[in-house]
């Protein structure tokens, strides 16, 4: 049986015709939802439904249950049971178009252990995109990797944290033979994780791992920019020696209003005077009341699922809330 679909924002309507999800529908009827996996790993193409219900043939990881309360559904692999009337997230930001670009490499260090800096160097006036976007590395059998830009925009430029996989195929064997000069091609800028101004709420930033790139080139844009909202900054790691970029992120007190950092550590060593455990319990030690506050989650894919599901507990909005399953999300981008 088929569905009809509207779009409470644009007025835009589709029919979902039967074994069709609604994005595929939206796709085939030219109708533009945001979306990256299309495997319900991401929740990029997370929508409201204003009437109407849906079915999965199985449930997605990035959907929680408190958000299925509340009416948000993925439509990449929600099916309707009935007409719909959906809500789509919405920003005053616009995103470039992605495009196809050489670059080279300009820099390759270690942070830490497991950890690469990575720089490229792009043609021209460099790359247009917007902090919390991320690029794809084009291999040359095709495939691709994906890394968040860690910078906010500044010249021809882009730093990229590597996560080192042992005997990964590109970090260890292709970027472990690369050096400063190498060519390489790259498609961007991809993905919607952004700053949201619009909200205009305290913030409240949690990454674990290398997530904290597209959170770092998100709170580059905003530094000594008067209209930034106060900003709490949680960042998970295992040891103190993880924390590569602790004393970047300490310098910028001053230049974000009301900044306030806490590095979070899961296996910290006897030595450490800071905060023990998972971000996502920290931040519930430290606020009561979330009913306020805009929040941005990037990093590992269980951090994700916990947070909001404890914040949502805590009174959270969930129309606030903005996630970029760092790691499962850019290798199903990739595949």
């Amino acid at each position: 049986m088929a569905y009809r679909v509207h779009i409470l924002e644009t007025a835009e309507a589709f029919v979902v015709d039967e074994g069709e999800s609604v994005l595929e529908a939206a796709e085939r009827s030219a109708v533009k939802l945001p979306h990256e996996c299309t495997f319900g790993g991401c929740g990029t193409c997370r929508i409201k439904l204003e009437s109407g219900t849906v079915r999965y043939d199985e449930f997605p990881m990035a959907l929680t249950p408190e958000e299925a309360e509340q009416g948000y559904a993925l439509a990449c692999q929600a099916r309707p049971t009935a007409d719909l009337c959906i809500s789509v997230a919405s920003s005053r930001q616009t995103f470039p178009e992605p495009r196809r670009m050489p670059a080279t490499i300009h820099r390759i260090a270690a942070f830490c252990d497991d950890v690469i800096h990575l720089t490229l160097a792009l043609p021209g006036e460099g790359l247009d995109y917007v902090p919390g976007q991320y690029m794809n590395v084009v291999l040359p059998d095709g495939e691709t990797r994906s890394f968040s830009m860690a910078s906010a925009r500044a010249g021809n430029l882009i730093d990229f944290h590597v996560r080192r996989i042992p005997g990964g195929r590109y970090t260890d064997q292709w970027l472990g033979q690369a050096s400063a000069g190498t060519p390489v091609e790259i498609e961007a800028p991809l993905g919607v994780f952004s700053y949201h101004e619009e909200d205009w709420r305290p913030l409240i930033m949690m990454a674990t791992g290398t997530g904290i790139a597209p959170i770092k080139a998100i709170l580059e844009s905003l530094l000594d920019n008067e209209e930034c909202p106060p900003v709490t900054l949680y960042w998970g790691m295992r040891t103190e020696a993880d924390l590569y970029l602790r004393d970047e992120i300490e310098s910028w007190a001053g230049r974000l209003y009301e900044f306030n950092f806490v590095p979070v550590l899961s296996r910290a060593g006897a030595d450490w005077q800071g905060r023990r455990g998972y971000v996502q319990q920290a931040v519930l030690e430290d606020h009561a009341d979330l009913s306020e506050h805009a929040f941005y989650l990037c990093g590992a894919p269980e951090m994700i699922r916990q947070a909001k599901s404890l914040l949502a507990e805590r009174g959270a909005s969930l129309d606030h809330l903005y996630a970029d399953s760092f790691t499962f999300q850019h290798a199903l981008a990739a595949a």
